[in-house]
């Protein structure tokens, strides 16, 4: 019997769960690769859609305190988002799994991250290099806003990336390493979504005893 007939969930319509990311995040990263193994054992698809640790970051601190080369850091890492949402304009919203695969590929299994990278994987998806030119503009900001608030503000301002969203229940994480696979990832969803659903629950949480792996 498969592990998906032998899934609680089972009997379930096929639930879409929204998905909010950086490519940047690593911890997202191994969850976005999570959640590829739940569709395959829990009956869920997954629509996927940017946000921005910049803004966020932004936000929270309203720019107090930082200095200015985390400023900086931060205004390079709005250029990955950029180029997601331009590909998305251009191609539509089922770009944005497929260039998200190809820049996380290489920013974080491969750990490169320099400008040809984004070449790459435009090149490597179809896309023009031309939407490399997106990184270093602010035009398409407040379409990344407006997509980083329409997961965020599920969730509030005191967590990151990845949230995710599901049959109205919106979460931040799970933050796991490294990817689990199989029937091990289709039972971490049913906790996830049973601990989401419960009326009144915040927060589960502990120290992290790991970097990310990307195994």
């Amino acid at each position: 019997m498969s592990p998906l007939a032998d899934s609680p969930v089972a009997d379930r319509t096929t639930s879409t769960a929204d998905f909010w990311f950086d490519p940047l995040c690593p911890w997202a990263w191994i969850t976005s690769r999570w959640m590829l193994e739940v569709e395959k054992v829990r009956p869920v698809s997954t629509r996927w859609h940017v946000m921005s640790l910049a803004y966020l970051n932004l936000k929270q601190h309203g720019g107090d305190g930082l200095t200015e080369e985390y400023l900086a850091r931060m205004e390079r890492a709005w250029g990955p988002v950029r180029i997601c949402t331009a590909a998305a304009r251009e191609r539509g919203d089922e770009i944005l799994l497929p260039l998200y695969t190809a820049i996380g590929t290489r920013y974080h299994d491969r750990q490169s991250r320099g400008p040809e990278a984004l070449a790459e994987a435009l090149a490597e998806v179809g896309l023009p290099a031309s939407l490399l030119e997106a990184a270093d503009s602010p035009d398409l900001d407040e379409e990344v806003k407006a997509s980083h608030h329409r997961g965020m503000d599920q969730v509030g301002i005191d967590v990151g990336t990845p949230v995710i969203s599901v049959d109205g229940n919106a979460f931040f994480g799970p933050v796991v390493t490294p990817t689990p696979r199989g029937e091990a990832a289709g039972k971490l969803w049913d906790g996830v979504l049973l601990v989401a659903a419960t009326d009144g629950f915040f927060e589960l949480k502990r120290t992290r005893t790991r970097s990310p792996s990307f195994d």
